[in-house]
């Protein structure tokens, strides 16, 4: 409420220089707001362009480093890991998800020998990009069973906080994974891991170039409206926001970003945590 009475209140007056400017900001974006996604493949000296993203590649593990040090000398807090999965290696339970020599699991073993804590480390929690059909989790007859997901989802996280991930991201939309892993991972002694939940995930046509990224793109079978949210819907999104808060969660995502920034807007009003938004191309 302002109280005062133009001339005595100039609110100019702040704004008149550039260190008072930045004294009195309320918002300031720097290179702290950001997570950088890197996209991991098979092999060695490669770098691979995405043809839905651009300027966006796939790296073998031996050219992580640069990558990694570029994020560091850019002041990037984090990395978030994505693995391109040969097409071999997929199968319908995705059981790739709980190699301990899969993709991501190598390559966070890579960051935290030479880098320790000098970066974060976020990993996805869902099976996508390990299941020959495509979905976030164990299919029957088109639907994405829940429970049974889950229960592969616990050992996902807790493989993945094993190699030393810092910051776990279930971004499946199972109802109550959150709480469960949560449970798993206090139990298990990585109560420190954080989790980042996607408390808000739209079924969307702009995964597309994500999709092609990680390779399941070409490979889904129907498509994933019996788990990802109506993009009509608002309320709904509050709803599952305060379950994820409740079962644990210490951040929570909206995805897509960009398109639902109206909702970004209500869950910050309504919470006080963390609010993510995952920019698609």
């Amino acid at each position: 409420m302002i109280t005062g009475k133009f001339p005595s209140l100039r609110l100019r007056r702040s704004r008149k220089n550039d260190w008072s400017r930045k004294l009195i900001e309320e918002n300031n974006l720097t290179s702290n707001d950001f997570i950088l996604p890197v996209f991991l493949i098979d092999g060695n000296n490669k770098k691979l362009p995405i043809n839905t993203m651009p300027d966006v590649y796939r790296y073998s593990l031996d050219k992580l480093s640069r990558i990694v040090d570029k994020a560091i000398k850019d002041r990037l807090p984090m990395i978030a890991l994505f693995p391109y999965t040969d097409k071999k290696k997929k199968n319908a339970l995705g059981t790739e998800a709980l190699n301990e020599d899969n993709l991501v699991c190598k390559a966070i073993q890579l960051i935290k020998k030479k880098y320790k804590n000098e970066i974060g480390i976020m990993c996805d929690v869902a099976l996508d990009p390990y299941t020959s059909h495509g979905h976030d989790g164990l299919l029957n007859s088109g639907y994405v069973l829940n429970d049974e997901t889950i229960n592969v989802l616990i050992n996902q996280s807790l493989l993945q906080a094993q190699m030393g991930c810092d910051v776990l991201a279930p971004s499946d939309m199972m109802d109550g994974r959150i709480g469960k892993i949560r449970k798993s991972l206090d139990k298990n002694g990585f109560q420190m891991t954080q989790i980042l939940s996607y408390a808000v995930k739209y079924s969307s046509s702009f995964y597309g170039p994500f999709r092609d990224a990680i390779g399941s793109k070409g490979l889904l079978k129907g498509n994933k409206k019996n788990y990802q949210m109506d993009f009509r819907n608002k309320n709904e999104a509050l709803r599952e926001v305060s379950l994820d808060i409740k079962e644990g969660a210490d951040m929570v995502m909206v995805k897509p970003g960009l398109p639902y920034l109206d909702i970004i807007r209500l869950i910050k009003d309504n919470f006080k945590i963390p609010v993510m938004a995952y920019r698609l191309w």
